[in-house]
């Protein structure tokens, strides 16, 4: 399954959780997106970061978002 990039807002959106929420999700996991690549401030999360981050909270993205 392939992941493209995307938005921390849109993947809240999918997460059905707020922006604010979903900012604090992240900073739990903050040192393992930064071995990624991903800073703190970052927007746009790359493929890789999308999958990991998907994984971890069982976001389910629509087929056409995954390829």
């Amino acid at each position: 399954m392939l992941y493209k990039s995307m938005l921390k807002s849109k993947l809240a959106e999918k997460a059905d959780v707020s922006d604010r929420t979903f900012s604090r999700w992240l900073r739990q996991h903050r040192a393992q997106l930064q071995q990624m690549g991903v800073a703190p401030n970052a927007r746009l999360l790359p493929p890789h970061a999308v999958k990991y981050v998907c994984e971890e909270y069982g976001i389910i993205l629509d087929e056409n978002q995954q390829r």
